[in-house]
């Protein structure tokens, strides 16, 4: 699993010029089963997105095509995890330890 940390770069009149374009690939990647959760942070500096997924490269593939960093105006930081403690209602998106 990720946790996807998005920090803006730019003003955000131009964070809200791309809005619709990330609206719409944020919504890709929901109908594609990979992002969980998503949302602004506060203060709006940016955002977090949490996504499944066991592929590092794959992930930072993914992002690279976010049209916010398309158009530069956000730099992410990529995180990975074990989930391996979850709410009863992500429990599709437990993972286990290596052994």
């Amino acid at each position: 699993m990720f946790v996807l940390e998005l920090t803006y770069t730019v003003p955000l009149d131009h964070v809200d010029a791309l809005l619709d374009q990330h609206v719409v690939w944020l919504n890709e990647q929901y109908a594609a089963g990979v992002f969980i959760a998503s949302g602004r942070k506060e203060p709006r500096d940016g955002g977090v997105i949490l996504a499944v997924g066991d592929d590092r490269a794959a992930m930072e593939q993914l992002v690279a095509s976010d049209p916010f960093l398309v158009n530069g105006a956000c730099t992410y930081r990529i995180t990975e995890f074990l989930a391996t403690m979850v709410a009863p209602q992500l429990a599709p998106y437990r993972q286990t330890l290596p052994s």
